[in-house]
């Protein structure tokens, strides 16, 4: 069975731009590996990625959308989480140049 993505994101802090991106990236790169990606609206400063039904990155605990020094963005949790790191040279397929 293919894996099912969420991006849990803030409609309040206008964060449907940066889930679109981050799904966007996600599903080019990864499109034979992932079966479903998912937007989902909330609040409150939400923007999680949770990878069926396993959270693998919050912008709360994070602190930010950017990584901090050696650690991972939201772009590459899902790779690492996937299984997928040796594809593109890396888990870096999607990237941490998009909006942000």
């Amino acid at each position: 069975m293919s894996p099912r993505l969420e991006i849990n994101y803030c409609t309040q802090c206008r964060w449907l731009l940066r889930a679109a991106w981050l799904a966007q990236e996600l599903l080019t790169t990864f499109e034979a590996e992932l079966g479903e990606v998912a937007l989902v609206p909330g609040t409150g400063g939400v923007f999680r990625i949770v990878l069926d039904g396993e959270l693998l990155w919050d912008r709360k605990e994070r602190g930010s959308h950017r990584p901090a020094a050696g650690g991972t963005d939201p772009a590459q949790s899902v790779p690492a989480a996937v299984g997928l790191c040796g594809r593109n040279g890396g888990a870096g397929g999607a990237g941490a140049s998009g909006p942000g």
